[in-house]
């Protein structure tokens, strides 16, 4: 019995003296992870305090649940957060039918000049800042500058004047959103896809598969795992919103709060206004355990369906 112990405490060194290497390269992200995401739970508490710049996160009195009741209380709250699920949910549905349909076109472009032109003339917009792509928004549906209104003067027609028109602004930042992201999901998509090996696909030809037999019997079923896994980090952020998307491009026009407005944006201006910085933290409270639960029952509904492709 002592030999054997002896034997494992000299292994488990071995393996510790191995694997040290990898541990020591692993360390900086290790602090970053500690220092980025978790000391900052530490303000948690100031979701539930009057927060007194004068005093302090320790030192500011406690007020309940006062911030969220001034969160939920208002007119806009139910406008504001149907305004961020529905936004999310279009963009889950539009990322997964979009990105693999432009992985699978990108996989069947055999010359490897082209497919690297075309990947990168994809994700190029995704490296873009948002800024940068408000002016080109506006560059394209300025009221008097912009290029739609004066191909309508040229031809004759009436201007659309795009930022007091509600109506137009779902259709826009759904556009705006997929031209930006899109190529970064493609580029996912595609590397998994490449990652597939030809055996399947050459098996296939033989038996006398058509192009669109194997996508539909190879592809996509080879893809679930990667689907699934993409799909429910989007649910995870289902409330939650891009600042930058519904905030820059809008340019946060009053006329176009109804359609443009959602959790995160609306935070914003409240904190501005007022200075509040409680409200802003039980707002970003609730949206952190609200998208914790949806993950919680997507992979709970993934796991029922089929047990070996979610998460946990």
């Amino acid at each position: 019995m002592e030999k054997k112990s002896i034997n494992q405490k000299t292994r488990s060194k071995r393996r510790f003296k191995r694997w040290l290497p990898v541990f020591v390269m692993g360390l900086p992200g290790f602090i970053y992870l500690f220092i980025n995401n978790y000391m900052p739970m530490y303000g948690l508490i100031v979701a539930f305090k009057k927060f007194n710049y004068k005093l302090g996160i320790t030192e500011s009195p406690w007020n309940g649940i006062e911030n969220f009741k001034f969160l939920f209380a208002n007119n806009d709250a139910w406008e504001i957060t149907r305004n961020t699920i529905l936004y999310n949910f279009v963009f889950i549905i539009l990322d997964c039918v979009c990105c693999i349909a432009l992985a699978i076109f990108l996989n069947e472009i055999r010359k490897k000049t082209t497919k690297k032109f075309y990947q990168t003339v994809i994700l190029l917009p995704y490296l873009m800042s948002m800024v940068v792509v408000s002016y080109l928004t506006y560059a394209f549906i300025g009221d008097r500058t912009g290029l739609i209104n004066g191909i309508l003067e040229f031809f004759g027609k009436e201007t659309i004047q795009f930022y007091s028109t509600k109506s137009y602004w779902p259709f826009i930042l759904v556009f705006v959103r997929m031209w930006r992201t899109i190529g970064y999901g493609t580029i996912i998509y595609l590397s998994t896809i490449v990652g597939f090996g030809d055996d399947y696909f050459e098996a296939a030809e033989l038996d006398g598969a058509t192009k669109w037999q194997q996508i539909r019997h190879i592809t996509i079923p080879l893809l679930k795992p990667t689907i699934i896994m993409l799909t429910t980090l989007s649910v995870g952020n289902i409330f939650r919103s891009d600042f930058g998307l519904f905030y820059q491009v809008p340019r946060n026009q009053g006329l176009l709060y109804d359609v443009t407005d959602t959790i995160d944006t609306y935070v914003f201006r409240a904190l501005m206004k007022n200075g509040n910085v409680g409200l802003s933290s039980a707002a970003a409270f609730y949206q952190s355990i609200i998208c914790f639960i949806t993950i919680l029952v997507f992979n709970g509904i993934i796991r029922k369906l089929s047990k070996e492709d979610s998460l946990f």
